[in-house]
């Protein structure tokens, strides 16, 4: 069986299977198995297939079929210049959060050095991803589940060249834990956001992922209230807070951040035109 065939067996099962895009995720698939990308599979796809590759090849494109998330099955995933190892118990960067990234590094690239917390951290995404940009950055991410902190650990080591990343495993939601930061110049989150009660409806994909990185609670600002109460307070003079948020908490967001005091907040648009992030400073 060449190459060509394979790949092409593997879309086709995925396409059966009710997979939303079995072209994409079978050539992600392919690459990963093969090492062949679109262009790869074009020049090489009359080349016979190794029959060991075909049975892990064929062992993925099942698992895919099966709504395993394709992210979990390839092992990592690029997030803006880098790639971050993930796998069951951490939640699946996405390119919604670069947004989160890239306003952060907006409202600090003027600075010649800065302080920067990254809360919720799960694979690192955030921190690793700010500090890739300004890196007169120093960032610690800030992570409480064990097998997200297990990623966590792991991409730092994978990135040596971003030194200024560290992490600590602690409770965001613990009120007592900001105090151990003292004062710094930047926070930035993706926090769980998720209604409880609006769990059961999403994607069998997402489900997939930890419910502790998605559960925002009864009304899903949960961790926006205590982002506000708790760690804005530790905000630097003239320092920035930047949170991803769920479709429809621009607004609810807004009030918790300007209720605690930050001023100049803006609220930006994902690529589809979803409000996305909340940004704002402490004058």
């Amino acid at each position: 069986m060449t190459l060509a065939q394979v790949y092409q067996n593997g879309k086709e099962y995925l396409r059966k299977a009710g997979v939303e895009s079995p072209a994409f995720d079978a050539m992600c698939l392919f690459e990963a198995v093969f090492g062949y990308n679109r262009q790869g599979l074009l020049l090489h796809g009359d080349e016979p297939a190794p029959n060991d590759r075909i049975v892990v090849f064929n062992d993925s494109i099942h698992q895919r079929a099966d709504k395993r998330p394709l992210q979990y099955i390839v092992g990592e995933w690029p997030f803006l210049s880098l790639t971050l190892k993930i796998g069951e118990g951490v939640l699946i960067p996405r390119e919604d959060t670069e947004l989160l990234v890239r306003t952060a590094e907006e409202m600090l690239r003027l600075r010649e050095k800065a302080v920067a917390l990254d809360l919720c951290a799960g694979t690192g995404a955030v921190g690793l991803g700010l500090a890739s940009l300004l890196p007169q950055v120093e960032v610690t991410c800030v992570e409480f589940f064990d097998e997200a902190l297990t990623y966590l650990k792991e991409n730092l080591q994978r990135h040596p060249e971003l030194a200024s990343v560290n992490w600590m495993q602690a409770d965001v939601l613990d009120p007592a834990v900001p105090e151990q930061f003292g004062m710094v110049d930047a926070i930035v989150s993706n926090p769980p956001y998720v209604i409880t009660g609006e769990m059961e409806t999403l994607q069998e994909e997402v489900r997939r992922e930890p419910s502790t990185a998605l559960d925002g609670g009864e009304d899903g600002l949960r961790f926006y209230r205590a982002l506000a109460e708790n760690w804005v307070p530790i905000l630097k003079k003239g320092g920035i807070f930047a949170v991803e948020i769920g479709e429809g908490q621009a607004e609810a967001v807004r009030e918790l951040f300007t209720q605690a005091g930050l001023k100049n907040i803006r609220i930006a648009k994902d690529f589809g035109g979803i409000d996305r992030v909340v940004a704002g400073m402490k004058l």
